[in-house]
């Protein structure tokens, strides 16, 4: 099954428990029972958690999460404790970490789509529905839809598929307030989401977000990252044409070599993936720090 293609060692921290290592972040409880989140600078694609990373991303993530819970705190509260570095904590921690609440989370991958593409456009093409919702006739990769839809997902372990559920599902798995909140919080994030990154030359297609709540409240809080090029799709306002894939702010030109002859990968089958040649890291880089420098008007230094 595909995974880490080598699996990082944790780094070992006084007064911090490591509990996980993700895709991206690796995740520690402090002694005050706060989770700490730590962005590496790791990126994955077709399940796999590449062997190269891309320099300076988990910085990039961790500012424009940031900027994002700034832009939202109306809305919705955030995640966010500080982002003091720990004490004995390496010095490459520093613009990497999230120090933020403990939350119980609620199991859905909450995903707000204003465009079709991805596994959206696959349903759609075979069902004319997303995630069982109906949609018109005559939509096209890239089209626009008619308004914002919900379109929930479970939540995968590394190596593992996000699998795309119906809102009924997901009543069922958190209860029908649960599931209202979610999807009424969900598209307001995605609708002002969508129109800050409008006036900056950038369509928001679609995004996911992940709530939880504090023990024993009924508000919903946005944590993890918001809102960055590795939990959405950005697409170039004024290179907009629907009936083909989108010029994309993320990791699609990573995606686009290893699927490539150039890569010498097979994707179907078990090897993992090859490092990523120099100019493929680079161009990433770029992606990445573009999106950052239209989004928040200020240029990654």
């Amino acid at each position: 099954m595909p995974g880490f293609v080598t699996k990082p060692e944790p780094v070992r921290v006084p007064g911090l428990v490591h509990l996980h290592t993700g895709k991206v972040r690796d995740l520690y409880r402090n002694e005050a029972g706060e989770l700490v989140l730590v962005a590496t600078d790791r990126i994955s694609a077709y399940d796999w958690v590449l062997p190269t990373e891309i320099p300076d991303k988990g910085r990039i993530l961790t500012r424009l999460s940031l900027w994002w819970f700034d832009q939202l705190a109306d809305l919705v509260p955030g995640h966010l404790v500080s982002t003091d570095v720990p004490e004995g904590a390496p010095a490459d921690w520093e613009g990497r970490v999230m120090v933020a609440h403990a939350l119980e989370m609620i199991p859905v991958e909450a995903v707000a789509r204003g465009y079709l593409t991805g596994s959206g456009l696959k349903e759609y093409e075979r069902d004319r529905t997303v995630c069982g919702l109906a949609l018109p006739p005559g939509l096209v990769d890239g089209s626009e839809l008619p308004a914002p839809i919900f379109t929930p997902a479970t939540k995968a372990a590394v190596g593992e598929h996000d699998e795309n559920v119906s809102y009924e599902e997901v009543a069922r798995q958190v209860g029908a307030e649960t599931a209202a909140q979610l999807r009424q919080t969900t598209l307001a994030v995605y609708g002002r989401a969508r129109d800050v990154a409008r006036d900056r030359g950038i369509i928001l297609a679609d995004t996911k977000f992940e709530f939880g709540r504090k023990p024993g409240a009924d508000q919903l809080i946005l944590a993890d990252e918001v809102l960055t090029p590795d939990s959405s799709r950005f697409w170039r306002k004024d290179e907009w044409e629907p009936g083909r894939p989108q010029k994309s702010y993320d990791k699609q030109v990573l995606r686009d070599w290893l699927s490539s002859p150039a890569s010498g990968w097979d994707r179907t089958g078990d090897a993992p993936p090859p490092e990523l040649p120099q100019e493929v890291v680079d161009a990433t880089r770029e992606r990445y720090t573009e999106a950052y420098r239209l989004l928040t008007g200020t240029a990654w230094d």
